[in-house]
């Protein structure tokens, strides 16, 4: 009888929507009064899961074709900073909100045309983009905050973006249509089975007739657009524009891509893993603040877990290889 071959994109999915069920249920269960599961402390983890979220949903994508970006540390308080400036100057901050999309598709843009140009790694490119930009926004708004509450409370953008719908704060809503929506491009689309050919093997994609180029540039302008709302989300809900928007995103948003089942080599993953991979990296950090563990220990719990599942998308990838050969 034929042995039954798995697609390892089955075997990420099981093990990370295993280690979702688990993460939940043990911080409902072990923290103190369950506050884990007190509508409350749910409501908080649904506001703030999507800030680091939305352009997770982007970097797992460009990490199926190949590639990283972490240039998203500074691509986000830039964008904050310039729909601040655009509401200051007197623009309605809808319309302000609609043009800081060109805005982040064009510092996508630019880093999708610098990696495939040069030809270095990604993730020098995109050090040294975030190393950019953080030192001219720095030197642009002095590191100040800037308030904008007298623009944003009670308006329009702000019911759209941070509003409730019952229940439920609009921001995991629209988290979860983003998904949605970019999980149909990249699951029922052709441009979806480019981006797995681009990762998996790009000389074979490029004799398929797959613009390599076109691809990995697309991917960086899908992020900078995801990284312009982000931005403008955020400062929404904060009333100000900060400098220090975004810090620590890059290494958060590949932590919970890996933990997401994608694989670091490129052309494994899936949505669904992506985003159980986004909740879970939130859960372990709001379960591990309920308990009471110092920051660092925070850290270093999501640094293992990392770990953890680098070694087992490279023992899968392995027994994958063993039972097809």
């Amino acid at each position: 009888m034929q042995r039954l071959r798995l697609r390892p994109i089955t075997i990420y999915g099981l093990n990370t929507a295993l280690t979702f069920i688990v993460t939940f249920l043990i911080f409902s269960i072990f923290t103190p009064d369950h506050l884990f599961l007190d509508p409350r402390n749910l409501a908080s983890m649904a506001k703030l899961t999507p800030d680091i979220g939305v352009v997770a949903l982007g970097i797992g994508i460009l990490m199926i074709a190949g590639e990283f970006d972490l240039s998203i540390a500074s691509i986000i308080p830039f964008c904050s900073y310039i729909f601040t400036q655009l509401i200051m100057s007197g623009i309605e901050p809808v319309l302000a909100f609609i043009l800081v999309f060109p805005i982040g598709a064009t510092f996508g843009l630019i880093n999708g045309l610098l990696v495939v140009s040069t030809g270095l790694p990604s993730f020098i490119i995109t050090l040294s983009t975030m190393l950019f930009w953080k030192g001219l926004l720095f030197g642009l708004s002095h590191q100040m905050p800037i308030s904008i509450l007298k623009y944003v409370s009670d308006s329009s953008i702000e019911k759209i973006l941070v509003g409730q719908v019952g229940p439920f704060p609009v921001q995991i809503l629209w988290f979860l249509l983003f998904a949605v929506v970019l999980g149909l491009m990249l699951h029922q689309s052709k441009f979806g089975n480019w981006i797995y050919a681009t990762g998996s093997n790009q000389e074979a994609a490029r004799a398929m007739g797959i613009s390599v180029r076109t691809v990995k540039t697309v991917c960086y302008m899908i992020i900078g657009v995801l990284c312009a709302w982000v931005a403008v989300m955020q400062s929404v809900r904060l009333g100000s524009f900060a400098a220090t928007q975004g810090i620590g995103f890059e290494l958060k948003t590949i932590a919970a891509v890996v933990v997401g089942g994608v694989a670091l080599t490129g052309g494994v993953g899936s949505m669904l893993g992506i985003v159980l991979g986004i909740f879970i990296i939130r859960i372990v950090e709001n379960g591990l603040i309920l308990l009471q563990v110092p920051v660092f220990g925070v850290e270093l719990f999501i640094g293992v877990a990392v770990v953890v599942f680098v070694l087992l998308n490279g023992f899968v990838n392995r027994r994958m290889a063993r039972l097809n050969s």
